[in-house]
């Protein structure tokens, strides 16, 4: 996924560079490149951010678990 990113980055870079001014260069690297590719992999690492979110939340429920065992264990 991130070599897509690299790629398009790359692409974009060279756009940006071949502009007539420096402000249109700027805009060019932040309008197609910077901030089209973040919203994307922010949407390409939702699945990820919600099995991590399982996951604490299950190792969560098994700590207090395991506490409340030994508490009525003690």
């Amino acid at each position: 996924m991130y070599i897509v990113a690299i790629g398009w980055m790359y692409v974009v870079f060279m756009m940006a560079i071949t502009e007539q001014s420096a402000t249109a260069g700027v805009m060019t690297f932040l309008l197609y490149g910077v901030f089209p590719l973040s919203v994307v992999l922010y949407l390409m690492g939702t699945p990820q951010r919600k099995r991590n979110r399982q996951k604490q939340e299950k190792l969560k429920a098994m700590q207090s678990a395991a506490e409340k065992e030994d508490e009525s264990a003690s």
